[in-house]
């Protein structure tokens, strides 16, 4: 990154994830943080940042370059048009994004005509094993790719107090497992496979006290025959220190090998009739949340915005997870394979 005045970063919301959000801007010495706001004054002052609970003013008053937008989806609409008007030029909006694909389409469209970059906050792909499994990939390491299973075992489901000390308003999501969960690896998967072609799904809600599914299996159609196998159960675990580390295990398998992923955030390889395997990548060591990857991503937005490198999960080119999304939950209510 080139050496030039800071870039100035402000955050609407303060909520549960938002503190690994101002963690990783403050490890960033390209930026400097000018202000929280959040509808609960309180929670803004406990980040340690000039506080205010309303969007207009924190903008007025901190002038950013960069809005860091952290609440869920029924906020980001109006947020990001607030951001448009004002003239911040890049905004980053966290998942799920906006409240539906048609909303999303018009924020998006509205954004591109104001020369407003609006980056998703989709961070599973800037996972340090995924950056490690594309490389291998990317280099032929195991061949040609066939098919791929990522088993996301949480364990945090089970009983009636399952998610109310960390995020509650997983109990009345009418969609859960996927929209909240699931499109992490949608997106990854396409970082990995490329766009995917279809989808078939099976979901099913396990936990009785929630609205939305908590498990099911998800297959996915990518382009040149790859199958990848999203198999979700938020009830059962994986073996890991940290359930919420990598959130399961993976299996990505090609013609002349494996990778393998597991709860530590390890990745070995496995050649084609062999039993050794070599290590890809050590077991997680990093800061932060899920290997570091918030701060990857913003870093990523950072970097973009001063160098002018290309930005990955633009809020256009994520509206094809969001088309995704929909697919699957078209695809289980009508026990049919979607096309996208």
């Amino acid at each position: 990154m080139t050496a030039m005045a800071p870039l100035r970063v402000a955050c609407l919301g303060a909520g549960y994830f938002s503190q690994f959000h101002y963690d990783a801007w403050a490890r960033i010495k390209e930026v400097t943080l000018v202000g929280a706001t959040d509808l609960d004054l309180d929670a803004a002052v406990a980040t340690g940042l000039t506080a205010f609970d309303n969007l207009d003013r924190m903008i007025e008053q901190t002038k950013p370059d960069i809005l860091d937008i952290i609440l869920p989806p029924a906020g980001h609409a109006a947020s990001i048009r607030t951001a448009i008007a004002a003239g911040i030029p890049t905004v980053i909006c966290q998942k799920p994004f906006c409240l539906d694909l048609a909303e999303a389409t018009q924020i998006a469209a509205e954004a591109q005509a104001a020369g407003v970059t609006v980056v998703v906050h989709e961070n599973f792909r800037f996972m340090p094993w995924y950056r490690a499994i594309k490389a291998v990939i990317d280099a032929g390491g195991i061949g040609t790719i066939l098919q791929a299973t990522f088993r996301l075992r949480p364990g945090d489901g089970q009983g009636p107090r399952a998610y109310l000390d960390r995020q509650p308003y997983f109990h009345s999501m009418p969609q859960l497992l996927i929209h909240e969960t699931g499109v992490h690896w949608i997106d990854t998967f396409r970082y990995l496979f490329g766009d995917p072609v279809a989808v078939y799904a099976d979901l099913r809600r396990i936990n009785p006290v929630l609205a939305g599914e908590d498990a099911g299996f998800v297959l996915l159609d990518h382009p040149s025959g790859v199958r990848a196998l999203f198999d979700g159960n938020r009830l059962l675990d994986h073996a890991s220190d940290n359930q919420r580390r990598t959130m399961g295990e993976a299996l990505i398998e090609g013609t002349d090998g494996a990778l393998t992923l597991l709860g530590d955030g390890s990745v070995t390889m496995r050649r084609f009739g062999h039993l050794d395997t070599r290590q890809v990548l050590a077991p997680d060591r990093w800061q932060g949340f899920g290997g570091d990857c918030v701060r990857a991503l913003q870093a990523h937005v950072v970097c973009a915005r001063l160098n002018g490198s290309e930005l990955e999960n633009t809020c256009q080119d994520y509206l094809t997870v969001i088309r995704v999304r929909d697919g699957i939950y078209r695809s289980t209510e009508t026990g049919t394979k979607i096309r996208i």
